[in-house]
C-alpha cells in the first residue's frame, strides 16, 4: 500500500499553465486518496503548487530542504513537516527513505538529477519502489524517445527502461500504482 509518495518538480511554474493545474490536481488527488506527499519543501514553481493544493484539501506535506535552501528564504514553514538536512544528498536520502513511490512531474536539472537517482538506485537493488514519470502535454516525449535509443544502442537494458512508468495524467498515473503498489 502506497502511503507517502515523493514528488519531482520545478521550483518555476512552466511557460504552460497545464504543468502548474497537473501539480495542483496531483496534490489534491494524493490528498483525498490520504496518500501523503512529500516533495522538496520549497515554497515556489510547481513545488508549491503541489504543496498549497495537498494542504489545501486537508493532506498531509513533507518537506524536505538542505539548509542552504532555507537560508535563501524558499522553505515552506506552512506544510506538515518540515526537515531541514545539512546538504541536497541527506535530502535525497530522507526523501527516497520516507517514499513509498516517485512521481516527476515538469521540472529542469534538479528534477531530471532526482528522477535518474531513484531509477539508478531500483537498478541496482537499494529499492524496489514505483517509479513513475508525469508525462503533461508531451513534455517528457523527447526523453522517452532517448531512453528508448539508449535501449536500442545496448546501454540500457530493456528490463530497465521498464522500469520508470509513464501516465500523460493525474488518474492515470494514481491508477498506475495502486496496481504496482510496494
Amino acid at each position: 500500500m502506497i502511503r507517502n509518495v515523493a514528488v519531482f518538480c520545478a521550483s518555476a511554474t512552466g511557460a504552460n499553465p497545464a504543468y502548474r493545474a497537473a501539480a495542483e490536481e496531483l496534490g489534491r488527488a494524493l490528498a483525498t486518496r490520504n496518500i501523503a506527499l512529500i516533495y522538496g519543501g520549497s515554497n515556489v514553481g510547481l513545488m508549491k503548487a503541489v504543496a498549497e493544493a495537498a494542504l489545501t484539501a486537508g493532506g498531509r506535506v513533507i518537506g524536505v530542504i538542505p539548509e542552504v535552501l532555507v537560508d535563501l528564504e524558499v522553505a515552506h514553514h506552512g506544510i506538515t513537516e518540515l526537515h531541514v538536512t545539512s546538504t541536497m544528498h541527506t535530502r535525497k536520502a530522507l526523501i527516497g527513505e520516507k517514499a513509498d513511490a516517485f512521481i516527476a512531474l515538469p521540472g529542469g536539472f534538479g528534477t531530471f538529477e532526482e528522477l535518474f537517482e531513484v531509477l539508478a538506485w531500483h537498478t541496482l537493488k537499494i529499492h524496489a519502489k514505483p517509479i513513475l514519470l508525469l508525462n503533461i502535454n508531451g513534455f517528457y516525449d523527447k526523453l522517452l524517445i532517448f531512453l528508448d535509443h539508449c535501449v536500442a544502442e545496448g546501454m540500457l537494458k530493456p528490463k530497465s527502461r521498464e522500469l520508470l512508468l509513464v501516465a500523460d495524467s493525474v488518474e492515470q498515473a494514481l491508477t498506475q500504482l495502486s496496481g504496482v503498489a510496494t
